[in-house]
Parts: C-alpha cells; structure tokens; sequence
C-alpha cells in the first residue's frame, strides 16, 4: 500500500471516531439532561415540599390536641398567670367591680344609720348620722377591694384560680369546638368570660375571713368581653381541625420527608434541603404568633384588659408552642448541619479530616501511655456503621419519646450523640497490618 493511500485510511479512521465520539457526547449529554429532570427529582421535590409545608400545622396540632385539649396541661399552661401583678390587678379590679355593682352598699348604709338614729339618739346626733352615709360606703368599697387585692395577691389564690381554670377548661375546649354555655362563650364574633365562679370563690372566702356583709353578695352572672374580631368563628373551625389532625399530622409530614429523601438521587443533598425547609417552616410560624399576637391585643377591649395583662395571657397560653417550634427549628439546623458536614464539599472533608486526625492523635497519645483498648476496639472498629447507625437511631428516639422536648433537651441530645460517636471513632483501633500499619476505615 502507498504513502497516499495509508493516509488517506487514517484520516478515514480519524473521520469515524470523530463521529462515534461525537455521537457519545450527544448521547451522554442526553443522559444527564434525563436524569437532571427525572421523575425522581420532581417526585422527590414535591414530597420534601409537602413536608415543609405541613410542619407549622403539624407543630400547632400537636400544641392543641395536647396543650388546650388536656386539663392537666392546660392548667400546668396557666398557672403562672396567678403570679402575674397585671392579671392579678386585672381580676382584682373586675371583681371588686362587680361585686361593688351586685350589692347597694349606700342603701345598706342609710338603713344601718337610720336604724341607729330610731334608737333615741339625741337629735343633733341623729342629723349628724346621715353625714356619715358616704365616708362610710367609700369605706367599705375600699375594704371590699382591699381584701379582693389581699385574697388575689396572697399564696392561697394559686389554689382558686386551679380550681376556676379546672371548672373553665371543659368551658373552653367547647368554646373552641363551637358549642356555647360554661364560663366561656363566643356569640356574633365575641368572646366572653363570666366571673361568676370567680366571685363565689372570693365571696366564700370573705364570709370566712370574718366579712359578714360578703352574704349579701348574690350569685353574679356578670360577663366581661374579652376579644371582638371576625377571627373567633375561624378560630374554632381551625382548632377542630387541628385537634382532629394532631395525631397524624405529625406522622404524614414525617413520612412525606422521609419518602422524599429515600426517592432522591442524592438522598444527602435531599436531607440538607428538606431539613433547611423545615427550619424555615418554623420561622415563618414564629413570625405569625408574633402577628397573632398584635392582631389580639388590637381586638382586646381596652377597658377589660390593659396590653401588658393581654400580652402576658397570650405568651402564657402559646409559650409551649412557642417551645415546640423552637425545638422542632434547632432539630432541623442540626440535622442540616450533619448532612452538610457529611457531604463532598472541600469544607466538609477538611472538617472530618481534622476530627480523624484529632481523634487519631489522641489514640496514638493514649496507647503511649499505656492505655489499649484492646479486642474491644478490634470489635468496635469491625462493627463502626452498626454503632454511629445505633448511635443516631438512640437519639432520635429520645426526642421521640420525650413529651415535650425543648431546644435544651435537643441541643443536649445532639452534644451526646457527638460526644458517642467521638467515642466509637476513639475507642475503635483499626488492627494492626503484617506490615505494621493500620488498614483504612471500612467505608
């Protein structure tokens, strides 16, 4: 074959295998672009979404099947509030008012003073009598608010606002499910709360301090409104629905991430993002009790409650979910944390290289001075993924069954699941080489 000739076939061959290469290329850019927009990566977008999307409900759910639903919580809720000066100032002025509007201390007066004057008296005095009527109503209205703000600001009123709360609660709880009567009720968007079991606790107590005028106080059916807003037959439907879901919620939303990830081709980058939403899920419910809390306050009747008492009953009632979602937020950082730290980034291998030598130098520290964990760390070492898997499984689970965890019980949960797997990279000795060098780490 000639010169010309065997050039002439090389660039042939060259021709082809520019062509087959060129159609490789095309058909592995075709592959990629399939699997950036594979059905996974939108099944799995979609559920993470969901999931997300489902937390704040999720978190208030689990607030109102467990928190308002039980009495004992409830109660456990409100109990500060007995030790509040502004609500305490508050019920004291609303029931020394009614039962100042319940009982005509100035006719009791008149009567005593013109029995008294019928007794003989000489005239001048029985006059004089008559002059006594008003300092003597102003003072017993003033020893009637004294002993309310006594019996209120004392140890023993703890006690008589569990037992008003523990008759109120089922009253609430129907308030909230819709159904009217008990100490609470909602009507044409209002909320009211009668003080009637209040003041028969006060008047019990009266009577048996030794005030003998307390008997006359009749049973007061009085009402106070406490909130005016097209926001209360809202309320009630939300709250069925919440504590009707408050089980399951929780779980669906669980399961929606989890299915989320599992369906995700990169189920560490899946992890970090749905983690990510689930703490800006709980920002963004932060941020509405926050509003919540200004749109009650602005619907708050002034001449019932002043806006420090009406702040302090909301954070009061919402402070456990409050808790909630703080926890569940700090949970979700944590986790986003470690599954960013686990990943391929330059900054997460540096990291982890800086532990394995941290831990690796401390070992090789502890063996020179004697100390060897000897077939322990042999077996440690052999079953590592067992025991980091067990190590994160235990944690999980002591935040599952904690009954309401808070950020301290997470943050002190994920410091000891760290300091455990610190402990099983420690105490785990890879064997010994013929060649007298540990083998690598199985993956």
């Amino acid at each position: 074959m000639t010169e010309p000739d065997e050039i002439r076939r090389l660039r042939e061959r060259v021709s082809e295998l520019e062509t087959e290469l060129a159609a490789r290329r095309q058909q592995v850019t075709g592959e990629l672009a399939r699997r950036r927009f594979s059905w996974r990566a939108v099944v799995s977008a979609l559920l993470i979404t969901f999931a997300c999307l489902l937390a704040p409900l999720s978190v208030t759910a689990v607030w109102a099947s467990r928190q308002v639903s039980d009495t004992d919580r409830y109660l456990e809720t409100v109990a500060p509030l007995a030790d509040d000066p502004a609500v305490q100032r508050t019920i004291s002025d609303a029931v020394s008012n009614a039962i100042l509007d319940a009982v005509d201390f100035q006719s009791i007066a008149t009567e005593t003073l013109d029995a008294v004057a019928q007794q003989g008296v000489p005239p001048r005095v029985a006059a004089n009598l008559h002059a006594l009527s008003g300092p003597l109503v102003n003072g017993i209205e003033n020893f009637v608010r004294s002993q309310v703000d006594k019996l209120v600001a004392s140890p023993q009123f703890a006690t008589v606002w569990r037992q008003a709360n523990e008759t109120a609660h089922a009253s609430l709880v129907n308030l909230l499910e819709g159904n009217q009567g008990g100490a609470l009720s909602a009507q044409n968007d209002t909320v009211t709360l009668n003080l009637a079991p209040i003041i028969a606790e006060v008047k019990q107590r009266m009577v048996a301090g030794g005030f003998g005028l307390a008997d006359k106080i009749p049973v007061v059916n009085k009402s106070i409104v406490l909130v005016q807003s097209d926001g209360v037959t809202k309320a009630q439907g939300l709250y069925r629905l919440l504590n009707t879901l408050g089980t399951w919620l929780p779980v669906i939303a669980l399961v929606l991430l989890v299915s989320g990830v599992f369906v995700a081709r990169d189920r560490r980058r899946a992890l970090l993002k749905g983690s990510l939403g689930f703490a800006g899920a709980m920002l963004v419910l932060g941020v509405a009790l926050t509003l919540a809390r200004v749109f009650y306050l602005n619907a708050l009747p002034s001449e019932v409650l002043s806006r420090d008492a009406g702040g302090v009953v909301f954070d009061t009632i919402v402070r456990f979910l409050r808790y909630g979602l703080r926890a569940v937020g700090v949970l979700a950082l944590i986790v986003a944390l470690a599954a960013y730290f686990t990943g391929p980034s330059n900054a997460a291998v540096q990291a982890r290289a800086k532990l394995a030598g941290g831990i690796g130098s401390l070992r090789g520290r502890a063996e020179a001075a004697g100390l060897n964990t000897g077939r322990v760390g042999g077996w440690t070492f052999a079953h590592k993924r067992l025991l980091l898997i067990a190590s994160v499984v235990g944690g999980a689970l002591v935040l599952t069954l904690w009954s309401r965890p808070t950020v301290t019980v997470v943050v002190v949960t994920a410091v000891v699941v760290l300091f455990v797997v610190a402990l099983i990279e420690f105490i785990g000795r890879p064997p010994v080489t013929a060649g007298g060098d540990p083998p690598s780490a199985p993956a």
